[in-house]
């Protein structure tokens, strides 16, 4: 009997640096993010993540309060 051999598929992770950031939310928005959104979106997901993880915080991070994004001093 053979068993069907089972293809795993693994989303690529790129870098969430701020050139990749802001490409995805000009792709996405057709706009920038300031620095500080940028900030939060590299903050939330690390040095790198999925492209479907950096479009979700790309598109959430515009519907969230300014003073969830924004670091207090």
């Amino acid at each position: 009997m053979k068993t069907a051999k089972k293809t795993v598929v693994r989303d690529p992770k790129i870098a969430v640096s701020e050139s990749n950031v802001g490409k995805a939310a000009l792709r996405l928005l057709s706009q920038r993010l300031v620095s500080t959104e940028v900030s939060y979106v590299q903050r939330v997901l690390g040095a790198t993540a999925s492209q479907a993880d950096l479009d979700a915080q790309v598109m959430a991070v515009r519907k969230l309060p300014w003073a969830s994004i924004v670091v207090p001093d």
